[in-house]
């Protein structure tokens, strides 16, 4: 049974930092490129970052400079550091398998809350 499950989620101010932590299990997670998504009310979902396999990253253009995006193979973690939040920033975020020649299957995480005060 594949099973994201992402944590680190909360309510933070403005200015501030939050780690979002994606746990997975069921995959081949060392194959598997992952992504970070969000989704604001009344927006449609986008992509904040996504990493290969290889370790490549990339990034929204609104959080470039201010997210980072990690894994850990061993682990089987994906990890998403955000600092200098934004009010803007403030969405259900989820984890995310993305399908690719290695690994065509996509999976979703629950998604956790974000929620950046002024």
């Amino acid at each position: 049974q594949v099973q994201l499950v992402e944590s680190g989620g909360g309510l933070v101010q403005a200015g501030g930092s939050l780690r979002l932590s994606c746990a997975a299990s069921g995959i081949v997670f060392s194959i598997s490129a992952m992504g970070w998504y969000r989704q604001a009310p009344g927006k449609q979902r986008e992509l904040v970052a996504s990493i290969s396999r290889s370790g490549n990253t990339n990034y929204a253009d609104s959080v470039k400079g201010r997210f980072t995006i990690s894994r850990d193979n061993a682990k089987s973690t994906v990890d998403l550091q955000m600092n200098s939040l934004k009010p803007e920033d403030t969405a259900v975020y989820y984890c995310h398998r993305e399908s690719t020649v290695f690994a065509r299957q996509e999976y979703w995480g629950q998604g956790t809350q974000v929620t950046v005060s002024s």
